[in-house]
């Protein structure tokens, strides 16, 4: 085939992750950069091909990208149908397997788990067990956010990583809320649409969103408020700092990070 051909299809064409991660890219390339990641058990809808790779708008947050075609599972339309719009699990550990007769896979914090009754579900046309601790999406609830935050502790910044291995600031917020049934999209500065302004840093409150912008305005940074004048985030690894009416202050450098810009209640 030829590579540099984009085939476009006429009857929407649908997929599953079936691997821990999947990194979703800019170009059709495993040189590109990574923009985002998809989480087991994640659907998503096939835009178009370009040889080896498949340009696709996730269905969580219509986030768009190229993942390798090795990489893709295909489920039907009803499937698709079936686990959008019907109550699934969330992975709660930060890595846990997920086992069926046939395959044996890590699953990470923040994963999908369709059709999820308590110990089993179902993705695609295979019935899986899952062995970690687990929330139904019913359960989903804003009181979540710290315990779930709190795990993600010294995780490491990775640049379009939504994962326990590596996620940046605005990945790390997207997956905490997640599971208090709260969608946010992918990018701090799309994040910034959500929510009711918060005026003064004296009356935000624990679970507020805070932003941070460049020296050009431009929101380039987002964090969780927690009690106490702090803010946890992910800027070289996922930390806790201080947090004021200027920005956050690193507790190691002691120096100020970020300036803030605008602060959002999103419940």
């Amino acid at each position: 085939m030829d590579e540099t051909k984009v085939f476009t299809f006429d009857a929407m064409k649908h997929g599953i992750t079936y691997l821990s991660i999947v990194p979703l890219r800019k170009e059709a390339t495993h040189r590109s950069e990574m923009v985002s990641q998809l989480l087991f058990g994640e659907t998503y809808e096939v835009l178009k091909e370009q040889g080896n790779w498949l340009f696709i708008k996730c269905n969580y947050d219509n986030y768009e990208g190229w993942i390798d075609q090795n990489q893709h599972q295909e489920i039907s339309d009803k499937d698709f149908s079936n686990i959008s719009f019907n109550d699934f699990g969330l992975a709660l550990d930060l890595v846990s397997s997920a086992t069926s007769s046939q395959h044996s896979i890590p699953v990470v914090c923040g994963s999908s788990l369709p059709f999820f009754d308590g110990m089993n579900f179902k993705a695609g046309k295979e019935k899986f067990i899952y062995n970690g601790q687990a929330i139904q999406s019913e359960a989903k609830n804003t009181t979540l956010f710290e315990r779930v935050a709190m795990r993600y502790l010294n995780a490491p910044y990775l640049w379009g990583g939504r994962s326990p291995f590596g996620i940046d600031c605005s990945g790390f917020t997207q997956v905490v809320y997640k599971f208090t049934g709260i969608k946010l999209l992918r990018d701090a500065y799309q994040q910034a649409e959500h929510g009711a302004l918060v005026n003064f840093i004296e009356e935000a409150q624990p679970g507020d969103l805070a932003f941070f912008n460049n020296e050009a305005g431009t929101i380039i940074h987002v964090g969780i408020i927690l009690k106490d004048n702090r803010i946890i985030h992910s800027s070289g690894k996922v930390r806790i700092d201080k947090i004021d009416h200027f920005g956050i202050y690193n507790t190691e450098t002691k120096k100020y990070s970020h300036q803030l810009k605008v602060i959002k209640r999103v419940f």
